[in-house]
């Protein structure tokens, strides 16, 4: 079949490479230019511990004590916005326990699909992208928190996933070269992590090389249908006929398919990264810093470090209290390494696609016969990129889906 994919992030991208391996002709529109974006700056993480969605319980008590500051985890900028307060009204419906037991198992099948994928676009993919697989801490300094995360671990290893509970004097002997200040530790062995920029990258070059078409710095204007089928999609620079066609945009799905007349929830939310290289001592394996949502990724001698989650529209703002707040979260479980102060101006951001209930958009919608949704997937983009190409190549093709995809509807909100 021609199947256009509107977004070349990291999941148009690996619907396309699953979708060219299958013997389909693909096309990829995107609004940039596959240099930038959400799908470059985030964390590289490949990893199936993030099996719990976004809503949680007391997620939402905390959310509004957070929301007050804006250098917290989570910040809402204030606005009168009809679409974030239904997107809002979505989400605190979904951060119940019940919730929360219905959609994991769901989002362990897809994490666990992508990162047994990921050994073979390593061995097939030409260019390398720096996967580390040696997993990833979840650290903490509450008590309080340490309580949560070993129940967390403890579902983890119901699902098959292996981990190592660690003390502080343990997850030092673990990171030799720098001093850690921890109350504590679970390193999750199963995840791994790539360098995102090389990783886009090589996707591209490798897809190009096989006759994937690209019409790259092209905005989508609108769309023609008929019978219940899309056949023409009409950008700033072409009309293009249409026999397939996949939303895989990230944070900007909801504008899409607006054209469409489908209402798909979805808040940009905007996090921030800081890259240091040339470490002659760094950390030997990622982390995450629970009790302030911040996250580390080291290669080589070389660290990114990122987190927080903004949700202020598609606002191209920086808040210097944000990113000074992940500098200094990281010195607080790392005190001796001498990071300069970050540059405000050089910071990076990127926004993610929030769906209200933490679950991805994936498969067919029941609006247009030939409409087939690869979004939302919010801060598990490269988690869970390579599953859900597979599984985006198994609708195109009209195979049985590997994983039960019920729970991804993406016209459960319609």
């Amino acid at each position: 079949m021609n199947v256009t994919i509107i977004g070349a992030g990291v999941i148009g991208l690996n619907c396309a490479y699953y979708l060219q391996k299958a013997g389909h002709k693909v096309t990829v529109i995107d609004r940039g230019d596959i240099t930038d974006g959400c799908s470059f700056g985030n964390m590289g993480y490949v990893s199936p511990s993030h099996f719990i969605p976004l809503p949680t319980p007391g997620i939402v008590a905390k959310g509004l004590k957070w929301m007050m500051s804006s250098s917290s985890p989570f910040y809402i900028k204030p606005r009168l916005n009809l679409d974030l307060m239904r997107w809002g009204m979505t989400f605190w419906k979904s951060a119940t326990a019940k919730k929360i037991e219905e959609n994991a198992p769901h989002m362990n099948n897809l994490l666990q699909l992508t990162r047994h994928l990921m050994n073979d676009i390593k061995n097939e993919l030409p260019e390398p992208f720096d996967m580390t697989e040696k997993g990833c801490w979840m650290l903490w300094k509450n008590e309080k928190t340490a309580v949560h995360e070993k129940h967390l671990a403890d579902q983890a290893n119901e699902y098959g996933l292996k981990t190592i509970m660690c003390t502080p004097q343990q997850v030092q002997e673990y990171e030799p070269l720098v001093e850690t200040n921890v109350a504590g530790g679970i390193l999750y062995l199963d995840d791994c992590h790539v360098n995102p920029g090389k990783f886009m990258q090589s996707l591209y070059s490798y897809l190009k090389s096989k006759g994937v078409q690209f019409w790259l710095s092209s905005e989508v204007k609108e769309f023609e249908t008929s019978n219940g089928k899309i056949v023409g999609i009409i950008t700033d620079k072409a009309k293009l006929d249409c026999e397939e066609l996949i939303l895989a945009n990230g944070s900007w799905l909801q504008g899409v398919s607006k054209m469409l007349g489908i209402y798909t929830p979805l808040q940009p939310g905007k996090g921030y990264s800081m890259v240091y290289d040339g470490l002659e001592k760094n950390l030997q394996y990622p982390s995450i810093l629970v009790d302030d949502r911040t996250a580390t990724t080291p290669i080589g001698k070389w660290l990114r470090i990122g987190g927080t989650m903004e949700i202020s529209g598609h606002s191209d703002n920086i808040l210097p209290k944000r990113v000074t707040a992940i500098y200094n979260a990281f010195k607080k479980y790392y005190p001796t390494m001498n990071l300069p102060q970050p540059d405000i101006s050089k910071a990076w951001f990127g926004y993610r696609p929030v769906s209200p209930d933490g679950m991805p958009y994936i498969g067919r919608h029941n609006k247009f016969s030939n409409l087939t949704y690869a979004g939302g997937h919010a801060m598990l983009g490269v988690t869970a990129a390579a599953g859900t190409g597979r599984i985006i190549e198994e609708v195109i093709s009209g195979k049985k889906s590997t994983i039960e995809l019920s729970a991804f509807d993406p016209a459960r909100f319609s």
